[in-house]
């Protein structure tokens, strides 16, 4: 079954304050299932986009999460920035990326549009796709005015009146939810510091004044050039080459050229490998050429054989067995240790350890990529010693060369293990942490994660022991057994603390 995977890219008109910024990521961040995928903020348009994606009703909630803490942190009457807007929170779109259909995303800009308005008591518009008035398909007329004008004219004009909400504006103005297809937010950097070149180049491109298809563009001056600033809301009928060389054509005329242009946000592949093919002349080219494609969908498929893995570990055979399963085991530790750390972050009773919880949430996502991948390193590496065992000692030199292949099988076989052992202890350490002062709703959770990395420790340094038994070098062997014992007192320590801190809190 395909996934159900939504994208959403709210702008908020903070691009200068780090901490607001901060503040407003970490909310998003914090609701389970949601991946943020990038950040930018441009200080002279004092504006931020973040781009988000997941399942939907994760989404949904964490785009009304992202709402509620700009309309908190931000204040529109004393907000001025390059870009146009009428919001904290400017504009929410929702973007189907797979297994969802365009008609389910609008009615989520809908659900999340009443939401708002209920809760938060700031008016809302719908737009694009979810648009319930044909000039409200467009941004740029809703934008009308932006902040200041929407004011005075949300009050009096019925044209104005937003689709739910009071028909006033606090501080946080209002906020534009819609549906739409990937976009592109795109910006041209001219080789002059006149405005006016800029103004001028992005009206002979922009469709609305006769331009290019799928184009919207205005001109303005950002850190001392004139820059023509872009949202293509279709590359596949206006590929993005297209309009770069249209605006070089239209630099030209004025003696200027491009010095250079910028994404904000994300760009789907596909647009990129079209403007490398149109430049390139690559008229032959197939996407299944590109290196990265090929990697990934092999990566794909690895993964892929790792969903049955209880099934693979029941089996009768002798791969994948404990070491494995203690690198199994540690993960889903750290995954608790995640689970922990999110749902503390961006609530306002733990504001004092939301940096603190961000670390640990970094943390311990690293560690779960990296023992999930010793889940398949600890079978391999067995595989390799069977392996040995099975090269030929029919004659001496055979006989010294098998013994050499054991020996080095060996030692490899124990590093994964041991790593595992490390591993476990950090995330002891970490979920001791986030039972201390993360969210006390989730204090059995963190329990749970250490409980699973105690276990995983022990199992692994099973492994590690029987293979310093196995191995000729006596120097070797001692300092993995050294180790495991410091790993050891380390690791009864965190344990301490951890079921310290659980039973009090139980």
């Amino acid at each position: 079954m395909e996934q159900r995977i939504v994208e959403c890219v709210p702008n908020f008109s903070e691009g200068r304050d780090e901490q607001t910024i901060t503040a407003i990521k970490a909310s998003i961040d914090a609701v389970r299932g949601v991946y943020v995928l990038d950040l930018h903020s441009d200080a002279d348009h004092n504006r931020t986009v973040i781009t988000f994606a997941g399942e939907p009703e994760a989404v949904m909630e964490a785009a009304f999460q992202g709402i509620q803490k700009a309309s908190e942190l931000i204040d529109l009457d004393r907000h001025s920035g390059e870009h146009p807007r009428i919001g904290a929170t400017d504009v929410v779109p929702f973007i189907p990326i797979s297994g969802v259909t365009m008609d389910e995303c609008v009615q989520q800009a809908e659900d999340l549009g009443k939401r708002v308005a209920d809760e938060l008591d700031i008016p809302v518009y719908l737009y694009e796709k979810a648009a319930t008035r044909p000039e409200r398909v467009n941004l740029a007329n809703i934008r009308r005015g932006e902040y200041e004008g929407l004011k005075e004219a949300i009050k009096s004009d019925p044209e104005r009146a937003p689709d739910f909400g009071p028909g006033a504006l606090g501080k946080a103005g209002a906020t534009v939810i819609g549906a739409r297809v990937p976009l592109i937010a795109f910006n041209v950097y001219l080789n002059t510091d006149d405005e006016e070149i800029a103004t001028k180049i992005g009206r002979a491109i922009r469709h609305s004044s006769g331009g290019l298809r799928y184009v919207k563009a205005l001109g303005m001056l950002v850190d001392g050039k004139a820059q023509v600033s872009m949202n293509l809301t279709n590359y596949e009928r206006t590929p993005i080459a297209r309009v770069v060389e249209s605006i070089r054509r239209e630099a030209g005329r004025y003696g200027v050229g491009i010095h250079h242009s910028e994404l904000v946000g994300l760009i789907p592949q596909a647009a990129l490998v079209d403007a490398a093919q149109w430049y390139l002349q690559l008229d032959q080219f197939v996407p299944d050429q590109i290196l990265e494609t090929r990697l990934y969908a092999a990566m794909q498929a690895e993964e892929a054989q790792m969903d049955p893995f209880l099934d693979d570990l029941a089996a009768g055979t002798a791969t994948p067995g404990g070491g494995s399963a203690a690198a199994y085991a540690a993960a889903i530790g750290a995954s608790l240790v995640s689970m922990v750390a999110r749902l503390t972050i961006g609530k306002k009773k733990y504001a004092g350890v939301e940096r603190e919880m961000s670390t640990i949430l970094e943390g311990a996502q690293a560690l779960q990529d990296r023992l999930f991948r010793a889940v398949s390193e600890d079978s391999q590496a067995f595989e390799a010693v069977m392996d040995a065992y099975r090269l030929p000692k029919e004659t001496e030199q055979e006989t010294a060369e098998r013994k050499a292949a054991i020996e080095t099988a060996m030692q490899t076989a124990a590093e994964v293990p041991l790593q595992v052992c490390r591993d476990a202890v950090h995330v002891m350490a970490f979920a001791a942490d986030v039972a201390e002062r993360g969210n006390r709703n989730a204090v059995s959770d963190a329990g749970s994660a250490g409980a699973m990395a105690q276990a995983a420790f022990k199992a692994a340094q099973y492994n590690v022991r029987i293979n310093a038994k196995s191995i000729s070098d006596e120097r070797m062997a001692r300092n993995w057994l050294k180790e495991i014992e410091r790993l050891q007192a380390e690791a009864d320590k965190h344990s301490a603390r951890l079921d310290g801190l659980v039973q009090d809190q139980l």
